[in-house]
């Protein structure tokens, strides 16, 4: 059983943070980071209301692990 769900977040161009879940159909967005942590806790809890733990092979008490791309600039 998996315990940990991994997230990828990137900002779009319309300013906003997306994240999406790597192995599960979890989606959601924010206008800044923090707004956006609290939106992923509630996403996935949401999430794993509608499946059980045996469909996802997901443990009962999972964690979230977040990557973030920080685009960097070069040439200034």
């Amino acid at each position: 059983m998996k315990n940990i769900i991994q997230f990828s977040i990137e900002k779009g161009q319309d300013g906003y943070y997306i994240a999406s879940a790597n192995d599960f159909a979890i989606f959601t967005q924010a206008k800044n980071l923090e707004d956006l942590f609290v939106n992923i806790k509630e996403a996935t809890e949401l999430y794993f209301e509608e499946v059980t733990s045996e469909e996802t092979s997901i443990s009962h008490n999972p964690s979230i692990f977040i990557n973030y791309e920080m685009p960097i600039s070069l040439y200034v």
